[in-house]
């Protein structure tokens, strides 16, 4: 007797194209291009991670991303989908068959081979600002002997900046970063130093914003608000350096009574 058919085994297919920016410094004489593949949505997840993924491991090893917590956590699936920055891991694909997706590296960084960035610059301008806490001399020696308490009021002032990945979608959306990256730290890293600035247990605040007193670290920013719109995690990087201006300025002193992720 014949075994009926199942839904899935005669379920039409909805074949999506994806084209991908491909580029292998290991081939010289291949110009940087677009790569046409196509995925039956059918059997892909929802996400354009779940379709690069698949692309990797059914059609094409060489492929190449980075990706990781598959949670928008890491932040390494960073990457500009269909002209968006965004994380491929909380990007849902577009349904609409009939029109192509198109993923190009983060703009305007190095390319190290397709979809992967050189994030150097980007780590060393992070690690220039000293994200970690910094006590006076005279606590040097009693540091982890004592708990750095903080009123919940004061924690509070941290929230919307603390949830940063350092993904770097909202500095390569900046066009003040594309071409002034060298000198101007860019909204990601201004929002990390104004969290640092910020932070209540911290008392290097001067020497924090003395650093920051130049013509190019901050005032780069001209707050066209491309940093807020592409964040994937919906913070304010926009806010923070309009903050921090203030801070530098004296128009208002260390602390802000709210400093939400919205918009």
């Amino acid at each position: 007797m014949a075994q009926t058919a199942t839904a899935a085994q005669v379920k039409e297919k909805r074949i999506k194209k994806f084209q991908i920016y491909r580029w292998d410094p290991e081939k010289p004489d291949v110009k940087p291009h677009l790569q046409t593949y196509e995925v039956d949505l059918n059997a892909c997840g929802p996400m354009v991670l779940d379709a690069l993924i698949k692309i990797k491991n059914e059609m094409d090893p060489s492929l190449t991303f980075r990706r990781s917590c598959r949670e928008g956590i890491c932040g390494s699936c960073a990457m500009n989908i269909g002209g968006t920055n965004t994380l491929a891991c909380l990007c849902n694909i577009d349904t609409n068959i009939g029109k192509a997706t198109k993923i190009y590296p983060l703009p305007h960084m190095y390319v190290i081979k397709d979809l992967v960035p050189d994030m150097n610059n980007f780590y060393q301008q992070y690690r220039s600002i000293q994200p970690y806490l910094q006590r006076k001399n005279d606590d040097v020696k009693k540091f982890g002997e004592k708990q750095n308490l903080q009123s919940v009021e004061d924690r509070k002032k941290l929230d919307g900046l603390y949830e940063c990945i350092l993904c770097a979608c909202c500095s390569t959306s900046c066009p003040s970063y594309w071409w002034n990256s060298d000198r101007y730290l860019g909204p990601a890293v201004l929002m990390q130093a104004y969290r640092w600035v910020i932070d209540s247990r911290d008392e290097e605040t001067e020497k924090r914003l003395d650093r920051l007193r130049d013509p190019f670290s901050v005032y780069r920013c001209h707050t066209i608000m491309n940093c807020t719109k592409t964040c994937p995690k919906h913070l304010n990087p926009g806010r923070a350096i309009g903050e921090l201006k203030k801070l530098l300025s004296g128009w208002s002193k260390k602390g802000n009574p709210e400093m939400s992720g919205q918009a």
